[in-house]
């Protein structure tokens, strides 16, 4: 049987616990009977995955591009797209999906952690949840501070769970993945094998303990401004990662898509390229690169005079045209994209939809090129997931090393990894790696010279583009504990600066209105008490 059928229990998964009054799904009583503890983690596991990264890759990766001005809207068939993006009307239907989608999957992976374990039968699925878990309620952390965390995943027996500090939502899932790792180092005989459960390593407990060591990293790195006992906190817990191994290749789920029919199809394909049926997506008409990444990526042809660009001038990037569709502009080849907010007839609005780059194949398919529309919807729907790129790990470690020289070293050797690593997921030519890294060595901000600041804002800058399209909500987190890369607002902001965190959704507070904070507009772009707590100094 198809892998697939993982992914369809984890739906039934979900659809039985919309059931229940609380959106915090638990696993409770559906209609048809299904008893709670039928669903045991080897159903839950693979589902709760396939779903979770299908927030990741739909509406984080569409939300993290817009607000990195990595992708553009189409003004010429949408009128103005993206109002809300390029204004920042940031209100409580703004991105709602994130937080919900988040929720309604990380439910399973707490399921899991509740379940009978006694004989430690699912010790190596209990592992796995945490870390999970802390992999994208991070993501909640991160984008809107406090959150339902102690009290949450209750079901029917706390339908209005409390809001608990971030801070200790962190240490907690930090927690948690120490505890993941411990069970992974002394393995139980009598712990079932993932195997084909396993729709990420396919068993392999050892990448398991690398990627428990990477978001750990990732979470301790996010906390490099605080102060106090949670800094003290994060020291202590970056030492124990003192000689251990991180993630050594693209982290990829793949549940058995297909393009047998819409529910199958890899959720990035079936979000912005194809159908199953093969029919072109309004979505793919829609999004376009921006002009901010095209003028990046091929290296300031046309002299923008800004400060942003300066660094760029004249390298032209070997993934550009694995990352957008190259056409021909003024007699070159080039990624030609939309000024955020510009419509037809203004500055930064091309002329024609022909000459509007896409999505490239190096997102939506892989190796190659394809011959006929039909090869692209076969090839692309069944591609793997990214769930966290080797770029991403590797900019990490290139961080950690600037930051905590005494753990972490080879700062430079990692930072060029992950560039290559990006170069070798996309598909681009690995002459073109050579000729990249060789022409930002001595551009600051861009390769690996100068300052530890300058060595930081060249770290971002590779990561911003190396998680175009996969994961760039990621790079717009960064963004905001740093501040690189230094990205343009769109041309109608009505805001000085990019939101520092999200309202809570509508569905909080018609369903918990008791406990979730009133958080005003205002709040969103200033720091305070209500900003996540890594980046309030």
């Amino acid at each position: 049987m198809k892998k697939f059928k993982y992914t369809i229990l984890g739906l039934i998964v979900a659809s039985m616990t919309l059931t229940s009054c609380d959106h915090y799904l638990d696993i409770n009583e559906n209609p048809n009977n299904i008893h709670a503890e039928a669903i045991t983690p080897t159903l839950l596991f693979p589902g709760a995955v396939a779903q979770t990264y299908r927030t990741q890759a739909t509406w984080m990766n569409r939300f993290g591009g817009l607000m990195m001005n990595s992708y553009a809207g189409n003004s010429y068939s949408f009128g103005s797209p993206f109002g809300n993006e390029y204004t920042l009307n940031v209100d409580s239907s703004f991105y709602p999906q994130i937080w919900d989608g988040l929720y309604r999957n990380v439910s399973n992976f707490v399921a899991i952690e509740k379940f009978d374990n006694s004989t430690h039968k699912y010790d190596n699925y209990l592992a796995a949840a945490k870390v999970m878990k802390a992999f994208y309620m991070q993501t909640i952390v991160d984008l809107y501070g406090d959150a339902p965390y102690s009290e949450a995943f209750m079901g029917q027996a706390n339908a209005t769970p409390k809001y608990d500090n971030d801070e200790e939502i962190y240490r907690s899932l930090i927690l948690g993945i120490n505890d993941a790792i411990t069970i992974i180092d002394n393995a139980n005989a009598a712990a079932l094998e993932l195997g084909a459960t396993d729709i990420v390593f396919q068993g392999n407990m050892d990448n398991w303990r690398r990627l428990a060591n990477t978001v750990k990293l990732r979470m301790l790195v996010r906390m490099s401004k605080v102060t106090g006992s949670m800094a003290t906190f994060r020291d202590q817990q970056l030492q124990t990662l003192s000689g251990e191994d991180f993630v050594s290749s693209d982290v990829l789920v793949n549940p058995g898509y297909s393009a047998a029919n819409d529910d199958q199809q890899n959720p990035f394909y079936g979000y912005y390229v194809r159908n199953s049926s093969n029919s072109q997506l309004q979505n793919n008409t829609l999004f376009t690169a921006s002009e901010h990444v095209a003028t990046c990526l091929n290296g300031n042809p046309y002299n923008m005079t800004d400060n942003v660009y300066q660094k760029f001038n004249g390298i032209i990037d070997g993934r550009r045209g694995r990352m957008f569709s190259l056409i021909t502009y003024n007699g070159l080849s080039v990624v030609k994209g939309v000024r955020q907010g510009a419509t037809p007839g203004q500055p930064g609005a091309p002329t024609d939809l022909t000459t509007v780059s896409r999505f490239g194949n190096g997102w939506i398919f892989g190796s190659g090129s394809p011959s006929t529309t039909a090869q692209l919807t076969s090839v692309g729907s069944a591609k793997s997931g990214v769930i966290m790129s080797l770029a991403e790990a590797k900019f990490l470690l290139a961080e950690a090393a600037v930051r905590y020289p005494s753990i972490f070293s080879n700062g430079q050797g990692v930072f060029e990894e992950g560039i290559k690593a990006s170069f070798d997921y996309l598909y681009a030519a690995t002459a073109d790696y050579t000729a990249y890294k060789n022409a930002i060595q001595t551009k600051v901000g861009l390769g690996w010279t100068g300052t530890n600041d300058n060595k930081i804002e060249a770290i971002m800058t590779q990561k911003w583009l190396a998680t175009a399209g996969i994961n760039p909500t990621e790079s717009f987190i960064d963004y905001n504990r740093t501040g690189f890369p230094i990205t343009p607002m769109a041309t109608t902001s009505a805001k000085p600066n990019k939101p520092y965190r999200l309202m809570y959704p509508s569905s909080e507070y018609v369903a918990n209105s008791a406990n979730v904070p009133q958080i005003s507009n205002a709040q969103c772009f200033t720091k305070n008490q209500t900003t996540p707590f890594w980046n309030q100094n």
